[in-house]
Formats: structure tokens, C-alpha cells, sequence
């Protein structure tokens, strides 16, 4: 296995296709023939067995986000997935583990996330927040904004990365929800 670090914009079509694939497998029935949910990620980690077909991804959004009235430097985590034969063979750890040194070699405060499965991200350092966030809501099947959302979310983890010290109270994601 090896894992690639590529720009969005790098990606070509046959890439594409096995990542939409992978996303529809992973999260059907959210994605709508197409490798990203609402908005394209800047950054992706991509896992590919020997043959170059692709066994695995993350999709990564760096960002201001406003917490409490502060800027934060958020890299934010998206779509971790791996195809279901090979997965227990310590392929979304390793893309975690890519993440996370992104995070230690970067300007960047937090690496935050939503989890579906806590208890995976809690065994790498992530915690629950449990901040009021407001975002921008996107029709993800028209692809339009709906306006503005404001709500917690149980799903909501961070994991500290820089110096600073994430606090309770509201998060502006100053974009859309990942």
C-alpha cells in the first residue's frame, strides 16, 4: 500500500471515478455520482494497493473558522473511507497518522472533525465538543445554498494540534458543513 498526498485539482478522471466509487460504497446513499458530498476538499490522502486502484481516502479542507470570536487555523478531516475487503489491515490508521502529521507540520491549531464512529477517533487523541456552530447550508442535490445554519452536533470532534486551547461556546465554520 502506498498513500499519495494530492491537490484536488490534480486529480484526473479515472482517479475521480474510483474515488466516487469508493465514496458511494462507503456512504450510500449521501453521494449522488460524484467524489465529493457538497463541496470539493482542497487536499486528498488517497491509499492505493499495488495496482494503483484505490483502497482508501480522506478528503482534507484547511480554513479560518471563528471560534468564540477568535480565528482558528482548522484542517478539517472529510469522508475518511476505506474499501470494505481491506479494511482492518490499519489503512484508515495510516491515513490518520498522515493527518495528524500534517497537522504537527503546518500552521494549523486543530484538526476537527464529525464521527459517525467516536470511539475510533477518541483512541487517537480527538475529543467531543460541544459547541453551537453555525454553517453555510448547501442543497448537496442542486448544489445551492440554503442559507445559514445554526445548531450542536453530537458528531462534533477536535484534536489539538498548535498552541492554542479550544474553548466551549460557538464555532462559525465560515463555510459549509463537512
Amino acid at each position: 500500500m502506498n498513500i499519495q498526498q494530492m491537490m484536488e485539482f490534480e486529480i484526473g478522471e479515472a482517479l475521480d471515478k474510483q474515488l466516487t466509487e469508493l465514496l458511494m460504497k462507503s456512504f450510500e446513499p449521501l453521494y449522488h455520482e460524484r467524489s465529493y458530498f457538497k463541496q470539493l476538499p482542497h487536499l486528498r490522502l488517497i491509499a492505493c494497493d499495488e495496482q494503483q486502484h484505490v483502497i482508501g481516502q480522506v478528503g482534507l479542507d484547511f480554513r479560518v473558522m471563528n471560534l468564540n470570536g477568535d480565528p482558528i487555523r482548522v484542517l478539517g478531516i472529510i469522508d475518511l473511507c476505506v474499501q470494505e475487503e481491506w479494511q482492518g489491515r490499519g489503512i484508515g490508521g495510516a491515513l490518520m497518522e498522515r493527518v495528524i502529521a500534517l497537522g504537527d507540520e503546518h500552521r494549523i491549531d486543530f484538526l476537527l472533525l464529525f464521527a459517525d464512529r467516536p470511539d475510533l477517533y477518541e483512541q487517537i487523541g480527538f475529543h467531543k465538543v460541544s459547541n453551537t456552530c453555525t454553517w453555510l447550508q448547501i442543497d448537496d442535490q442542486n448544489q445551492t445554498t440554503r442559507g445559514i445554519g445554526e445548531a450542536p452536533f453530537d458528531e462534533l470532534m477536535v484534536k489539538t494540534v498548535g498552541d492554542k486551547q479550544w474553548t466551549e461556546g460557538t464555532l462559525d465554520l465560515l463555510g459549509y458543513l463537512y
